[in-house]
């Protein structure tokens, strides 16, 4: 049985984890892998060399939003993207992530992580900002 006061929490703890391993995420391939780098690599994939630009944004841009709580619904389906991404760049590699490569199971672990915060919201201590109604969802 979920009790409401436990599931704000739950997002929390889920909003902030996930937020933090995105920022890492896009901090690497800013600082160690570099833009052109990255840009690189993505193109390497048969990738557009833009996606690289958008991933870390999502990934940069997204980890800070989730941290804070901002527009955490709608910041958890824009990062969708660049982890189905990595799903089918890893699927070839195997179940496990030490897999020469990395193997696909923790890039399907972070969108299902992204599926249920865009299920649960921002849960509790998130940076309140005022919003349009319509856009209330969001959060």
């Amino acid at each position: 049985m979920t009790h409401n006061n436990n599931a704000a929490y739950a997002a929390f703890f889920l909003r902030i984890t996930s937020g933090a391993l995105l920022l890492a995420h896009g901090l690497l391939k800013l600082f160690v892998f570099t833009i052109p780098g990255t840009v690189g690599y993505f193109e390497s994939l048969g990738f557009p060399g833009f996606f690289a630009h958008l991933t870390i944004l999502a990934e940069v841009g997204g980890g800070l939003a989730l941290i804070l709580g901002i527009a955490t619904r709608l910041v958890a389906v824009a990062t969708l993207p660049p982890v189905l991404g990595a799903i089918w760049v890893h699927s070839s590699n195997g179940w496990l992530f030490s897999a020469e490569g990395g193997g696909w199971e923790f890039p399907v672990f972070w969108a299902v992580v992204q599926i249920s915060i865009t299920l649960l919201g921002t849960g509790a201590y998130a940076l309140k900002l005022p919003v349009p109604q319509k856009l209330a969802w969001a959060q």
